[in-house]
């Protein structure tokens, strides 16, 4: 490193145990932790000048150049190529402080972080067919290192990752970044579920690798997965977000365990979630529980897409990425759902719809012509669950029954969200209904609160009513034993429909919740032999 001495700003501004996430631990062979030290040695520089506060854009470019000058003496046959796409994107750094969309920050973390994997891969002689997941790893940490950062990262550097339309929807840069913005806390969450998809497709890692560097993957993803929860739990605004010495004893203490399966990250997942939908997948065991989640966590993943913080733009990309997973898996939740739709029969059609009725809640302003443009959005949301549960369940023959309780379903949900879906600009209740009962106008709020309203309501609620009473008529043609997920589910959903109808639909409206004791008996039902 004696070469880049006059290059640096001064002595590195943290070693390689002072970083976020291991750099050369000692999981690593000797020889390829020292090979690692002296790239970690090239990059660390690299870093400080690119971020420091005293020297111009000029300067910076004139030593990162002198520093890519050394890469053939200073690092030898150690990772120059990589070196050198991550030294473009410290230029970038020096000169870039804002980013316009997703792809662009991803752009840049194509640069400035999967090198870092790209060469110990090659270092540790493992295959190519790891890259993508190491990709996603390194560009992961990455976007967890810039929301850990954004206050010193704007106070010290006037940059910020966070892409400006993002922040926008928060009010802009300056009311982002006020103490008591409320806005702040969903466009956070967006971009952490961007972070989560990555990480899926990182998954992985561990599993693609027969070197000793497989160990040290498993531990990265293990922190990276408790940083990510830590940024959901708290607002790196108010304070910075960090690991402590626990978490990284628990990463390292998780290696007596095999790295989890697609499906144990798909289990984790939906644990999170702490859906009420997953009382009734409780009910089954094995592979059937396992397909369950596959499908639940899939429409859990584009439902948040379509009601996240982020601009329209980056919700069409994502959604349309979705599309491209059903055809060609490359995560573990996309795998899983494949290998759900292999072992059950379920039609691909049927995830391909769910996708479609995303990309109407997606557009934000939801306005439905009739009931025939309900009935279509009940069925791409709701009946494509249907349709695929009950061959889940191993009553294939009750599609025609999965599909219209599915819609009875999201009839319950449109009454119960109806505030909270005007509060983004939705209304579901079809502009024929609304007329009917003399709701002219088109403003979302005042829809909801109009006397005409009332009387709409009511009209869904009994053809809910109906629903349940056809679902609970066509049972007895089924097979009772295997839909016993969908008793559970139609128990819970009709709780809620006779708690709405004996309030009534009068403004304002209390949202409807199934209670403590109501939720721990469904668990029991579910739970208790068929």
């Amino acid at each position: 490193m004696e070469g880049t001495t006059a290059i640096a700003v001064g002595p590195p501004t943290r070693d390689h145990d002072s970083e976020n996430f291991p750099v050369a631990s000692l999981l690593l062979p000797r020889a390829a932790r020292a090979k690692v030290l002296a790239f970690y040695g090239v990059v660390r520089t690299a870093d400080d000048i690119a971020d420091s506060a005293s020297l111009t854009a000029e300067e910076k470019l004139r030593r990162l150049d002198a520093l890519e000058a050394t890469l053939d003496v200073t690092l030898a046959d150690v990772g120059t190529d990589e070196a050198r796409a991550m030294l473009s994107a410290f230029r970038q750094d020096a000169t870039q402080r804002r980013y316009a969309d997703w792809a662009e920050l991803e752009a840049y973390c194509s640069r400035s972080a999967e090198p870092v994997g790209r060469m110990l891969l090659r270092l540790h002689g493992e295959s190519a067919a790891a890259y993508r997941a190491s990709d996603a790893l390194c560009t992961a940490l990455q976007i967890l290192n810039h929301l850990q950062d954004l206050v010193p990262d704007r106070d010290t550097l006037d940059r910020i990752y966070l892409p400006e339309p993002w922040i926008a929807l928060a009010g802009g840069e300056s009311a982002f970044f006020a103490t008591d913005n409320p806005r702040r806390r969903a466009v956070l969450d967006a971009a952490l579920d961007r972070v989560e998809a990555t990480l899926n497709v990182a998954a992985p890692l561990p599993r693609l690798l027969r070197s000793r560097l497989r160990h040290q993957s498993a531990v990265t993803l293990g922190l990276a997965w408790k940083l990510l929860g830590r940024l959901r739990a708290a607002d790196p605004v108010h304070s910075r977000v960090a690991l402590d010495r626990s978490d990284f004893a628990s990463a390292f203490a998780a290696l007596v365990f095999r790295p989890p399966s697609d499906a144990a990250v798909v289990r984790a997942q939906v644990a999170r979630a702490k859906s009420s939908f997953a009382r009734g997948m409780a009910v089954l065991k094995g592979e059937r529980r396992r397909a369950l989640f596959a499908v639940y966590g899939f429409c859990r993943a584009v439902d948040d897409i379509a009601d996240a913080a982020m601009p329209l733009a980056e919700k069409r990309r994502f959604l349309a990425e979705w599309r491209g997973k059903l055809a060609t898996p490359d995560c573990a939740l996309s795998v899983e759902l494949a290998w759900a739709c292999r072992e059950f029969a379920l039609p691909v059609s049927e995830c391909a719809a769910m996708i479609a009725g995303m990309e109407t809640d997606a557009e934000g302003r939801v306005r439905l012509p009739d009931e025939t443009a309900l009935d279509l959005y009940c069925r791409r949301v709701a009946g494509s669950v249907g349709a695929m549960a009950v061959r889940i369940f191993g009553a294939p023959e009750a599609e025609g029954f999965g599909l219209a309780l599915g819609r009875t379903f999201q009839l319950v949900n449109i009454l119960r969200d109806a505030e909270e879906d005007a509060a983004i600009d939705r209304v579901y209740v079809p502009r024929s209904l609304l007329d009917r009962h003399g709701v002219a106008t088109d403003d979302a709020a005042a829809i909801v609160a109009h006397p005409g309203f009332v009387a709409c309501c009511e009209a869904l609620a009994r053809q809910a009513l109906e629903g349940f009473a056809e679902a609970d008529a066509d049972l007895a043609r089924h097979d009772s034993r295997a839909l016993k997920p969908a008793k559970v589910m139609m128990w819970g959903y009709r709780r809620l429909l006779d708690r709405m109808l004996s309030r009534g639909f009068k403004a304002p409206r209390e949202r409807a919740r199934l209670t403590a004791a109501e939720r721990f008996r469904m668990a029991l039902v579910a739970m208790a032999p068929a």
